[in-house]
C-alpha cells in the first residue's frame, strides 16, 4: 500500500502543475492529456506483459522494488525536462515502472488472503491511490508554495522552475522505499522454492487459451471497467484544472481541497466498494464483483452532472466527492474477479492484460477526449461540460457492460464451488 501511495504520488503531481507546466512549455490542453494519459500508460500497459511473466516466475517483491527505483528515477527526470518531448519521454518512465506494482501485488494478495477476505484486502492496498493522490495534491500544494517563492532554482549547476524542483522532491523518496521494500517484504509462495525456473508457469498462450475459454466473464470484465477507469482517471486528472479555471482556485487552495477529497471520497469508497462486495458474497451474491462496479458506476453519473453544472465552488467540490466516492467503487471488484477466475501461476499475467486496456481505454482515451474538447468545441473555462459527456457517458456504458458478466459469473461460481 505504501508503494501505490509513492506510485500514485509521482503519476498524480503532474495534474496538479498544469498551469506552469504549459506556460513554461507552450502546450495546449490536448498536448497535456497526451503527458498525462498516452505517455504513461505506453509502457505501464506494454511493459506490464513481460513484468507480470517475470512475476508468475521470480520473486514478486524484487520486482516491485525494481519498479519503485525506475519509476522514482523517472519522476525526478521530468524535473529536469526542458520540452514537451523531454517531458514525455520521462513520463514514459514513470509508466514502465508503475507498470511491476500492481500485477505482482494482486498475484501476492491472492496467496495470503482467503477468497472470503480479498475484496477487504484488495480495498486496502487500493486505499494507497487515493492516499497517494490527497497526499500529491497537499504535499505539492505545500512544496509548490515552498519553492515557488523564486523563478528559479540553481542545483548542482542547473537553474531550475518551482515545477521541475517539485518533480525532484517527490521522486527521491521512492529510491529509498525501493530499498525498504527490497530487504523487509518476503514472497510465500516463493520461499521453498529457491531459484525459480521459467518453466514453472503456463506458457503465455495457456493464458490466452483461458481468457477465450471464460471469454463472457472476461470480456464484460475488462471492457465494463477499463470505462469505469476511464471515468475515475479523467475526473482525478482533470479536476485541479476544472477547480482552478472554473472557480479561480490558486494550485495552493485547489491541492488542498482536491488532496482532502481524495482521501475522505476516494479512500472511503474503496474501503466501502470492498466491504460491500465481501457483505454481498456473504448474503449468496456469487456475481458481487459485478454488482459492485455497476452500482459505483450508476452513481458517478448524477454526481457529474451535477458538479459540471453548478456555479458554486463548495457545491462544486461536494459534487466531485460524491463523484469520486462511486468512480473508486471498481477498484477492489475488478482486482479480486483476477485472483478468483484464472488458475494462480497465471495470475499476474491476466492482471497485466486487465491492466493493459484498463490504462490504453481508461487513463488515455478520457484524458485525450477531455483535451480535445476543451480545445476545439467548449474552451478550457468550460471544461466542466467536457468533464459531464466523457465522465458521465463511460459511467453510463460501464454499468451495462457489466451487467451483461453477471450471469456468466454466477454460473462459473457455481461450477466452482
Amino acid at each position: 500500500m505504501v508503494a501505490y501511495i509513492f506510485s500514485f504520488i509521482d503519476r498524480q503531481i503532474l495534474s496538479l502543475l498544469i498551469a506552469p507546466i504549459q506556460a513554461d512549455l507552450n502546450i495546449r490542453d490536448t498536448e497535456f492529456a497526451l503527458l498525462h494519459g498516452l505517455a504513461f500508460s505506453i509502457f505501464y500497459a506494454t511493459a506490464g506483459l513481460p513484468i507480470a511473466g517475470l512475476a508468475d516466475r521470480m520473486s514478486r517483491p524484487f520486482i516491485i522494488s525494481v519498479g519503485i527505483a525506475v519509476w522514482s528515477a523517472a519522476t525526478m527526470l521530468c524535473g529536469l525536462a526542458g520540452s514537451f518531448l523531454h517531458l514525455f519521454a520521462a513520463r514514459v518512465g514513470v509508466g514502465a515502472g508503475e507498470a511491476a506494482l500492481s500485477p505482482a501485488t494482486y498475484s501476492l494478495i491472492s496467496d495470503l488472503f482467503p477468497r472470503e477476505r480479498l475484496g477487504r484486502a484488495i480495498a486496502v492496498y487500493s486505499l494507497g491511490s487515493f492516499a497517494g493522490a490527497g497526499i500529491a495534491f497537499i504535499v505539492g500544494s505545500s512544496v509548490i508554495a515552498a519553492v515557488g517563492a523564486s523563478d528559479a532554482w540553481a542545483i548542482g549547476g542547473l537553474m531550475l522552475k518551482p515545477w521541475q524542483l517539485t518533480f525532484l522532491l517527490v521522486g527521491l523518496p521512492g529510491l529509498f522505499l525501493a530499498l525498504i521494500v527490497a530487504a523487509t517484504v518476503r514472497d510465500p509462495r516463493r520461499a521453498a522454492l529457491g531459484a525459480s525456473s521459467l518453466a514453472d508457469a503456463p506458457p503465455f498462450s495457456a493464458v490466452l487459451r483461458t481468457l477465450w475459454q471464460h471469454r463472457a466473464i472476461f470480456g464484460p470484465h475488462m471492457l465494463g471497467y477499463s470505462l469505469a477507469a476511464m471515468s475515475l482517471f479523467t475526473l482525478l486528472g482533470w479536476s485541479p484544472a476544472f477547480l482552478m479555471r472554473g472557480f479561480a482556485m490558486a494550485p495552493q487552495q485547489a491541492g488542498y481541497v482536491l488532496g482532502a477529497i481524495a482521501v475522505v471520497a476516494g479512500g472511503g469508497g474503496v474501503l466501502a466498494s470492498g466491504t460491500l462486495m465481501d457483505w454481498l458474497a456473504a448474503r449468496g451474491r456469487s456475481d458481487a464483483p459485478f454488482l459492485t462496479g455497476v452500482i459505483g458506476a450508476i452513481g458517478v453519473v448524477p454526481a457529474i452532472i451535477l458538479m459540471a453544472s453548478t456555479d458554486s465552488a463548495a457545491s462544486a467540490a461536494v459534487f466531485l466527492g460524491v463523484a469520486l466516492f462511486f468512480a473508486s467503487f471498481p477498484m477492489p471488484p475488478s482486482s479480486a474477479l483476477m485472483q478468483i477466475v484464472p488458475p494462480r501461476p497465471m495470475r499476474s499475467r491476466v492482471s497485466a492484460i486487465f491492466l493493459f486496456c484498463n490504462s490504453l481505454g481508461g487513463l488515455t482515451i478520457g484524458s485525450v477526449l477531455v483535451g480535445a474538447l476543451n480545445d476545439h468545441i467548449f474552451g478550457p473555462r468550460n471544461m466542466g461540460l467536457s468533464l459531464a459527456i466523457v465522465i458521465g457517458g463511460a459511467a453510463a456504458l460501464a454499468a451495462i457492460i457489466l451487467s451483461r458478466g453477471m450471469r456468466p459469473f454466477r454460473q462459473f461460481m457455481a461450477a466452482t464451488a
